[in-house]
């Protein structure tokens, strides 16, 4: 990678089958509403149709390819057509992590359970929500379209393996950096 810009290094990070193929302009679709749909969306990112698990991963990614949101609803949709869709959390689940070094930098690549690849950075920063009753965190990232994806157990604990202490408004925080941002895990 020796002589490679940052951004071209970041180019390099964000291919995946998905994005190469092209996700559908969805934030360029706004039919009127046709309806509710009763498909679901867990919180660990399984698909329910009618109660039954949507179990065709192909026709999972298809789903998750139209999937916008507008405020705190979710919709699937096409040009002509726009279902409202349940999701108990968010609509995404990651699965895995992959860290990418170049020098002093590092790159945090994240897969979804419907292979959407995100890397960390300004655009697509992690956050941290707290329980207030039991104190359980819930580590998200920014994805597209202000969709976020929860992040799973394992992934978090492999930030949690890589991160460091750093000073954050005079207190030390432990954190994780990707692509030059500095993502606390609180």
């Amino acid at each position: 990678m020796t002589g490679q810009s940052l951004d071209d290094w970041y180019q390099e990070l964000q291919k995946n089958p998905l994005r190469e193929r092209g996700l559908p302009p969805v934030e360029q679709w706004s039919p009127p509403l046709s309806g509710d749909i009763d498909i679901r969306i867990t919180r660990k990112g399984v698909w329910f149709h009618e109660g039954g698990e949507i179990k065709r991963q192909p026709l999972v990614k298809l789903f998750s390819s139209i999937l916008k949101r507008e405020n705190n609803d979710y919709f699937l949709v096409t040009p002509e057509e726009k279902w409202r869709i349940q999701v108990e959390d968010v609509p995404f689940f990651i699965t895995e992590l992959r860290v990418e070094r170049r020098g002093n930098e590092q790159a945090l690549v994240f897969s979804s359970s419907t292979d959407d690849l995100v890397i960390a950075d300004r655009e697509h920063g992690l956050r941290v929500a707290v329980d207030g009753e039991s104190g359980e965190p819930s580590p998200y990232i920014a994805l597209r379209g202000g969709m976020e994806g929860l992040l799973s157990r394992s992934v978090y604990y492999q930030l949690a393996d890589i991160s460091e202490a750093r000073q954050v408004d005079g207190k030390e925080v432990l954190g994780v950096s990707s692509m030059g941002c500095f993502f606390p895990l609180y």
